[in-house]
């Protein structure tokens, strides 16, 4: 069969899985049943059963994969629109994303390191909080796996989307600087997506935290290694 088709194919498949993952999430609204989380557990079972290998897969899966970083671009819209709000609370801003971004990676580290994985493994989780394209380039320059890296990244959005809300809940974080700054820092864009059922103001917030992140994971990021592997 051409590739051309096969990419069609896959291309075709995956957004019938989104579209009717969505309308499930729409009627049902359970942090569980967010699209990105059912959607890919969906894939993974229909390649696995009819025995589609991930190359294959990928022929078309490569093509949606350069939308990512248009769709991280696009975030910008509400940020220029709520520019007046993040510039009136500039040092809380400022200082969550610091904190965020250092934890997410601290975190990552300390765990990894304890239950005693190998270097580039580690070096693999260390960006697991910023959105995909960022973390591969500081997981390649830190000696990770890029590859690895996705997953880990995946690993984090679908978390912070899905326990989030519990969380914000259980901490009583009812501000949209707090559920924003949450969001983004923790899971970059799939939280930022989810943020944005709170309103915009909160989607704004949290698109700045991840940018802000990915800008700071970039320049924290082997200085934080260094500190913990000398």
């Amino acid at each position: 069969m051409p590739k051309t088709v096969i990419a069609i194919a896959m291309i075709l498949l995956t957004i019938v899985i989104y579209y009717f993952m969505t309308r499930l999430y729409r009627k049902y609204a359970s942090p569980f049943l967010i699209p990105v989380l059912t959607s890919t557990i969906c894939l993974v079972l229909l390649l696995v059963l009819f025995g589609v290998p991930y190359k294959t897969y990928m022929a078309g899966g490569s093509y949606i994969n350069t939308f990512l970083g248009p769709a991280v671009v696009a975030l910008a819209y509400p940020l220029y629109k709520q520019r007046a709000v993040l510039l009136k609370n500039l040092i809380p801003v400022l200082s969550g994303v610091v904190i965020g971004s250092v934890a997410g990676m601290v975190s990552g580290l300390l765990f990894a390191k304890s239950i005693g994985v190998e270097k580039s493994l580690v070096m693999s989780i260390v960006p697991k909080s910023v959105t995909t394209p960022v973390a591969m380039g500081i997981s390649e320059e830190l000696g990770g796996k890029p590859s690895l890296t996705v997953i880990f990244v995946m690993i984090a959005g679908i978390s912070g989307a899905v326990m989030g809300p519990y969380f914000l809940k259980w901490l009583r974080i009812n501000t949209n600087l707090g559920q924003g700054m949450a969001f983004g820092s923790a899971s970059h864009a799939i939280g930022t997506s989810k943020a944005f059922e709170y309103g915009e103001k909160v989607a704004t917030v949290s698109s700045v935290a991840m940018t802000l992140c990915a800008v700071l994971d970039s320049v924290l990021g082997p200085f934080i290694v260094w500190i913990f592997y000398g």
